[in-house]
């Protein structure tokens, strides 16, 4: 089966050998976000706000992909702190109409960059 790299210049360029997603078939696999401004490439303050940029990279890479937020199935959450675990809730739900995706929630010592949260997606698009 054909691999295709989805790279989307509303995203934070990838900063080391991988792709912002890979699409095989219907099925896209995004590689894990974190808080980072695509045009500065400077973490974004805290965390709320780190959250909200995070889905916002997401959008852009599902977009590039030829989807939406809404065509995601699947998704991890990495978080420094589990106490945020209600903040993200949420805004996620300002980002996701039902049925909400499957998800995962871990807690992690520390994340590249220092960021407070990463996430990544598997998403199913359209032919």
């Amino acid at each position: 089966m054909k691999k295709e790299s989805i790279q989307s210049a509303d995203a934070p360029r990838a900063i080391g050998p991988y792709s912002q997603a890979v699409r095989v078939g219907n099925a896209v696999y995004l590689s894990g976000q974190i808080g980072l401004e695509p045009a500065t490439m400077e973490m974004a303050d805290g965390l709320e706000a780190q959250i909200h940029r995070v889905f916002r990279n997401l959008t852009a890479v599902t977009v590039e992909a030829g989807g939406s937020l809404q065509d995601v199935v699947k998704l991890n959450i990495y978080l420094t702190d589990l106490d945020c675990f209600a903040r993200v809730n949420e805004i996620m739900a300002s980002y996701f109409d039902p049925p909400y995706p499957a998800r995962a929630t871990i807690g992690v010592a520390s994340l590249p960059r220092s960021a407070l949260i990463e996430i990544d997606a598997i998403i199913v698009v359209s032919d």
